[in-house]
């Protein structure tokens, strides 16, 4: 940071928690009497935290259902790591990676190669893992692993289906699963909505000490950052929401129930749009290794829905690869800057190995080649893995869904149509929650408003070729919450914070002044496929 942007910093802030600076005078909705007689009720918890892999852990109890504040209870699993200059500390920072499900109590320790350094000087970093998921009681929706197994073994293993074969195991493992988690006594299932999460952060952020909330959350992380906004919007000190969920595509209302929450979220949209793009500049530069990288593209997909590949290698044996696979990974290559070049050259190694009677000293070569790329391009894949029955927890119970597990299959076609290549990668992520077979209803799940006016400004952060979350939808939230700031960014990848330095300095200020960028702000810093 620069000395003289330092000493302002300096003057602006005291190690309270003060109201942040520039935030219009207008009164802030107020926490209603229903929310409040369930989250105060509820003692302030005593943290004990310890030494360990993550900086320093603790656990507490939480009531499982806060209807109930002194009933039964879950736990949840925390990380703190101390801010590095305690004498000018402002309070936590609470972070959340995203999934739903993926563990927060992991995410300070890696985010801290990244966060900027003001931000791990003066707050103490805040990771949880949600209620159910991780470290944190876990969720069970199966007697024996076995069957999980198997039900885990045709989801991950067919990745999404494409043929009408594959359209039934894959809706009869999905069933399984819905049933399972919805089955009478399932209390814990029925009480992981994103609204008892953001419940537990309020008892937490007292816990730790803040009058109020400072919260950074990406993808998923959003959508908890806005419920907790509107459930809690006068104990919102800074809230920043990176690669944003609009949420009323995903909550829904009775009007769009009969469309699925993962057509409403039009996710496929956005993947589709960063590979159109992608393809279109490497046309452009001389150095792409496709002679026609739409039609060669296409040529290698349907070529392998027709007849997957087998890469040949001598020391990790064979392996097929299927055209899920190589669409799954397409798409997680696009969630990096450095993986959406990469895509072109994967594209290239497929097309050769497609070659007829191919010999085998070039396909093994041409197999090492390819494993290695798709290695490098999906290296920020496992940032988004989630257990199998925790993201159809927290997405059935946040979410209205048509009833009939047909209306899936019905879609396929049409998704693929109108979204090229990610359409039906995207439907069947919601299958799950077809009424006939998803009953784990949360009865405290939240539904909106998702307009509630905040004590302090929220900033929404949206890039855009995000492949995930359309920046389409950080434009519509920052039209919704009132007094926010929409700050946009051309990097590639999903989420901007952490990637463009330009993104990353006006979060850091906002987080600590709560200076907002200026409105219609375009950071322009993000690297470029195929720019040279």
């Amino acid at each position: 940071m620069h000395p003289s942007i330092r000493k302002l910093l300096l003057v602006a802030l005291t190690v309270c928690l003060l109201p942040l600076a520039g935030a219009p005078a207008h009164a802030a909705d107020r926490t209603s009497a229903q929310e409040r007689a369930r989250v105060d009720a509820v003692p302030t918890p005593a943290l004990r935290w310890e030494p360990c892999e993550q900086g320093e852990c603790a656990r507490v109890r939480l009531p499982l259902d806060y209807d109930r504040p002194n009933g039964e209870t879950v736990e949840v699993a925390l990380s703190r790591l101390p801010a590095r200059d305690q004498a000018r500390r402002i309070g936590s920072l609470f972070l959340n990676p995203g999934g739903p499900g993926a563990s927060g109590k992991d995410f300070p320790q890696r985010a801290a190669a990244w966060l900027g350094p003001d931000v791990l000087d003066r707050f103490d970093l805040i990771g949880m893992d949600p209620r159910g998921t991780n470290d944190s009681t876990n969720s069970r929706c199966f007697r024996s692993t076995k069957r999980l197994d198997r039900v885990t073994g045709t989801l991950i293993g067919t990745l999404f289906p494409v043929t009408k074969a594959e359209e039934r195991r894959f809706t009869q493992a999905a069933a399984t699963l819905s049933q399972a988690c919805s089955r009478p006594g399932r209390k814990l299932e029925k009480a992981m909505s994103t609204a008892q999460v953001a419940r537990d952060m309020d008892v937490l952020r007292r816990a730790v000490g803040d009058d109020k909330l400072s919260f950074l959350g990406f993808s998923y992380g959003t959508y908890l950052g806005q419920v907790y906004a509107n459930l809690f919007p006068d104990r919102v000190r800074a809230i920043v929401i990176d690669g944003v969920v609009d949420p009323r595509a995903w909550v829904g209302k009775p009007a769009t129930a009969a469309t699925p929450v993962s057509v409403r979220m039009d996710s496929a949209a956005a993947s589709s749009a960063a590979l159109d793009e992608l393809l279109r500049r490497c046309a452009a530069n001389a150095d792409c290794p496709l002679a026609s990288p739409k039609a060669d593209f296409a040529r290698v997909a349907n070529g392998l829905r027709a007849k997957p590949v087998v890469l040949e290698d001598p020391d990790n044996g064979p392996l097929t690869i299927t055209y899920q696979m190589f669409i799954t990974t397409v798409l997680y290559a696009l969630y990096s800057e450095e993986g959406a070049e990469s895509i072109p050259y994967l594209t290239a190694t497929l097309q050769q190995l497609q070659v007829p009677n191919l010999a085998l000293a070039l396909n093994r070569t041409l197999s090492g080649a390819y494993r290695r790329t798709a290695a490098r391009a999906t290296e920020r894949v496992g940032d988004y893995f989630n257990e199998v029955e925790q993201v159809p927890i927290v997405l059935c119970s946040d979410s209205r869904n048509p009833r009939s597990l047909a209306t899936w299959s019905r879609l396929a076609d049409a998704e693929d149509a109108r979204a090229s290549w990610f359409g039906r990668h995207w439907l069947w992520g919601s299958v799950y929650c077809a009424g006939e077979v998803w009953t784990a209803y949360d009865e405290d799940a939240y539904r909106g408003r998702f307009d509630a006016v905040t004590a302090n400004p929220v900033l929404v952060v949206g890039n855009y070729h995000d492949p995930a979350t359309n920046y389409a939808a950080a434009k519509a939230v920052a039209g919704l919450i009132p007094r926010s700031r929409l700050l946009s960014s051309n990097n590639w990848g999903h989420t901007a914070y952490g990637v463009s330095a330009c993104a990353t300095g006006h979060v850091d200020r906002y987080l600590i002044s709560g200076t907002l960028p200026r409105a219609g702000t375009v950071c322009s810093d993000g690297k470029q496929p195929f720019s040279g």
